[in-house]
């Protein structure tokens, strides 16, 4: 553990400080110098650093990150015949045999070629190969993987919960394989300065984070989500958002799917899409009459709700639900919202849980499909000016589990050389910074801390990506710097 902080400077031009650490709190912040602070291997000398609080993801799954980091990415194929020629060069250079070929990341949105089986058959036909969408709201199958998942009919092509069914069988690797995975991703997200996450991931979450605690996982807080098909089992486990199961995880919030994505052409919207000859308006999973009594119910046996809501009519519905309920909770993701909806967020209560880097991977694919309403997609400053509270996450493995990814994205609104994506909807670094913690660097408060090179508040959105992160803390123990770095090369001596 660490004992104190040495020679810190908060943001905005403040002078450096020193914190006194103890029983993993902040017991004491006071001017560089004041306090009578012994060194010692657990005193850090910042210094200069300057120091935030740790930051959260507030939307991840964590075994598809882990595994998705490991499978073919053709995250850049612009086609699907370049989709295709990326698994062919790909399979030629791997030797493993698994029966069943994975890869990630196709956007087919904008793609001038129609994903169907046989383009992957032309590049294996005799084993099974599964492309997982960007989104993660749709596969693309070879024929031997439409039979190997008794798919009947289509080209190939799953959407929604019939796509979910499939990448819940995809998990080949081994319990043990799968979470030092989840341990690796964990480590990295740690030296991004990343102290906790709240999995989301579409499974039955509890057995998992008890095994990886079990196994020695402490890099990270961790809020586990609950769906709506484990609800019976979770209520007669007795649990409830917020109660604690193993080391620093604990039960997170009642996870409901409502709509699709923009990517899929599901998200459900007011207008229709652009030549869509099914599912003119996206795709409504769970319609208003069953949401608001499974919302009722979740509340009652004590969890948090977060309800996915992508398109404006999805959105528009959800709140609708909040309202019946007379409770707040979340709306995960919030892409596009009616004006006359976004005073609700903040009337209700309804946190807007929202990713910045999907409107730089989508800002065409939105012109595209949600044409004239683009100015209202993504719209963070129209949420933090209608009082709404707004947090940051990725969706890894839908982007990257990285905050500092987000708070770049969320604040230039580019990534590249264009121009910025309705940079009318741009918010400042220090609000980005506020939606990505959940703590302060001040007595009282948790010793979760990040110790970084630079000032944010002073760099361009290039530099915010790769924002060098020197040290991070969880509760006064080091989860990435040197501290780290010296214990894993004496455990490998």
């Amino acid at each position: 553990m660490i004992r104190a902080v040495r020679n810190a400077r908060p943001l905005g031009g403040h002078d450096p400080v020193d914190l006194v650490l103890r029983d993993g709190i902040i017991s004491a912040v006071a001017p560089a110098g004041a306090l009578d602070i012994s060194t010692g291997p657990d005193v850090i000398d910042a210094d200069g650093r300057f120091v935030l609080p740790g930051l959260w993801d507030e939307h991840v799954h964590m075994t598809q990150w882990a595994q998705s980091r490991r499978r073919i990415d053709v995250g850049e194929a612009e086609s699907a015949a370049e989709a295709a020629a990326i698994v062919r060069s790909a399979l030629a250079s791997r030797t493993d045999a698994d029966d069943v070929i994975v890869g990630v990341g196709f956007r087919d949105g904008l793609w001038p070629d129609t994903p169907t089986a046989s383009v992957l058959d032309a590049v294996v036909a005799d084993r099974a190969l599964v492309l997982i969408s960007a989104d993660v709201h749709s596969v693309w199958l070879n024929s031997a993987a439409m039979v190997r998942f008794g798919v009947e009919s289509g080209d190939g092509l799953l959407r929604e919960e019939a796509a979910f069914a499939v990448t819940r069988t995809l998990d080949s690797a081994s319990d043990t394989v799968i979470d030092e995975w989840v341990r690796e991703a964990a480590a990295d997200a740690a030296a991004r300065g990343v102290v906790g996450i709240v999995d989301l991931e579409m499974r039955w979450n509890l057995d998992d984070w008890m095994r990886r605690v079990g196994g020695g996982f402490d890099a990270l807080r961790v809020e586990f989500g609950v769906y709506p098909q484990h609800l019976d089992r979770a209520i007669a486990q007795r649990l409830r958002s917020g109660l604690p199961v193993a080391g620093e995880v604990s039960v997170g919030p009642l996870k409901v799917i409502t709509d699709g994505s923009l990517n899929t052409r599901t998200a459900y919207c007011c207008d229709p899409y652009p030549d869509a000859t099914e599912h003119a308006y996206g795709l409504l999973t769970v319609p208003p009459c069953d949401l608001q009594p499974l919302m009722a119910r979740g509340h009652a046996a004590g969890f948090r709700l977060a309800i996915h809501a992508i398109g404006d009519a999805a959105n528009r519905l959800a709140l609708d639900a909040f309202a019946r309920l007379g409770h707040g909770g979340r709306i995960e993701h919030a892409q596009l919202v009616r004006r006359s909806d976004l005073p609700r967020f903040a009337a209700l209560g309804v946190t807007a849980s929202v990713q910045p880097e999907h409107a730089m991977d989508d800002r065409d694919v939105a012109e595209r499909y949600w044409p004239g309403r683009t100015h209202r997609a993504f719209p963070l400053r129209d949420l933090i000016d209608s009082g709404a509270h707004v947090v940051l996450g990725s969706d890894a493995p839908v982007a990257p589990l990285d905050p500092w990814i987000a708070i770049s994205a969320a604040t230039a609104r580019t990534r590249d050389e264009r121009a910025p994506f309705h940079g009318e909807q741009a918010i400042t670094v220090a609000e980005a910074l506020a939606a990505s913690t959940r703590s302060r660097v001040a007595a009282g408060e948790h010793a979760d801390l990040v110790l970084i090179d630079a000032d944010p508040l002073q760099m361009d959105a290039r530099e915010l990506r790769s924002m060098p992160v020197a040290h991070t803390l969880m509760a006064g123990r080091p989860t990435f710097g040197p501290a780290v770095a010296a214990q894993r090369d004496a455990a490998t001596a």
